[in-house]
């Protein structure tokens, strides 16, 4: 089966989604399809690229920034990537197109199958929902929903990445919707032998902007600073001056590293030297990073926003808190750096909760929906 992917974000550029689109990209080919991607060009990124047998081409889009997308940027894609699409189709003959996020780059699938005729499958990540994240879409989404519903209607397919995105699009979007959510390689990820450091190390990865909440982090370490620790926020945004002021108000700057914004492989390594992941947000679809610190064995303290709950086994592999219940987060992270035993136990329990996220398990989903999509002869 041929598969022609659209997602505006594809490592090193973009979060959680474009680390979704690249994931199951690899598992479709070690499954024996051939996959090509048309994503963003951004900076000194080659135009072209074999990504482990995926054929990555990057389009020039506007876009300036590796963590976030502005409207310009997508602009910029639906125009670059519909007449990509359009040689592609025509060259290549997909069989099937499966898009990541109903914008933009939904918007390209339904002109692309409206046109050619190639079913798509549409994977939407909680960015893409009307109400998912909005601080970051509610301007925008005010003049661009009314023009969404049909790229949903025309999808052959359409699935979410937890039941919260589900939910939240239902209620605007008549379709089904079934969920399968991110999944994650456990061989590629494996953190070898499980120990607890010396201090602690607490992790946080993502952009830095409201949504995400980082200045919680901060908030919440200052009050355990009696008991030993190191943070490190991996990530960049529009709040990162006021993460650095905050750190310098509670005289925290030689416990906490700000690295930047790092390739996938780099936020690993973090993982790999770090004992828990603190993520306050306040909206999430299914955190990627998520999956991934389950993998590599931290244990989570994290709110009960969106799919988080997906990830957390109370007072087993972590704590699981209610929005809003601030004060709550210093008492999970005293009750983990407390006790190393505790922690290790918590540690070894998040590396077993993994197994429900095993990529192949999801990479075989999709491919049974890819395959119904596709013409008869295929099904």
């Amino acid at each position: 089966m041929r598969i022609l992917v659209l997602c505006h974000e594809y490592p090193p550029l973009g979060g959680g989604g474009g680390k979704v689109a690249q994931d199951l990209c690899r598992g479709y080919i070690k499954h024996g399809h051939q996959v090509k991607i048309l994503t963003a060009h951004a900076g000194d990124l080659p135009f072209e690229q074999n990504d482990e047998g995926v054929q990555v081409i990057r389009l020039k889009s506007l876009r300036r920034h590796a963590f976030k997308a502005d409207l310009r940027a997508m602009a910029g894609y639906i125009w670059a990537a519909y007449w990509a699409g359009l040689r592609t189709i025509r060259t290549w003959k997909p069989d099937v197109i499966h898009v990541h996020f109903a914008v933009p780059a939904g918007a390209v699938a339904y002109a692309l199958s409206m046109f050619t005729g190639v079913p798509y499958v549409l994977t939407a990540h909680l960015g893409d929902v009307p109400g998912g994240v909005p601080e970051k879409t509610g301007r925008w989404f005010k003049w661009v929903f009314p023009f969404t519903p049909p790229i949903w209607k025309k999808a052959s397919h359409i699935v979410a990445v937890s039941e919260f995105t589900r939910q939240l699009a239902i209620a605007k979007y008549p379709v089904v919707i079934d969920v399968i959510p991110n999944g994650v390689d456990l061989k590629l990820l494996d953190p070898g032998e499980i120990v607890v450091h010396d201090p602690p190390v607490i992790a946080f990865a993502g952009r830095f902007v409201p949504q995400k909440d980082p200045l919680q982090i901060v908030r919440s370490l200052a009050e355990v600073d009696d008991l030993p620790w190191k943070a490190v926020l991996i990530g960049d945004g529009a709040l990162r001056v006021d993460i650095e002021k905050e750190i310098a108000t509670f005289h925290l700057e030689d416990r906490f590293s700000l690295p930047g914004w790092l390739t996938p492989e780099q936020v690993i390594e973090w993982f790999r030297k770090s004992d828990i992941l603190f993520m306050p947000s306040l909206s999430e679809g299914l955190p990627v990073v998520g999956v991934q610190a389950l993998a590599m064995g931290l244990a989570m303290v994290l709110s009960d926003a969106g799919g988080n709950p997906a990830l957390v086994r109370q007072d087993v592999n972590g704590k699981l808190i209610e929005k809003g219940q601030n004060a709550e987060y210093s008492q999970a992270l005293r009750t983990l750096l407390s006790d190393r035993q505790t922690l290790y136990q918590a540690r070894l329990a998040s590396r077993s909760h993994a197994k429900s996220f095993d990529l192949d398990a999801v990479v075989e989903s999709y491919e049974k929906i890819l395959i119904h999509a596709t013409p008869g002869s295929l099904k």
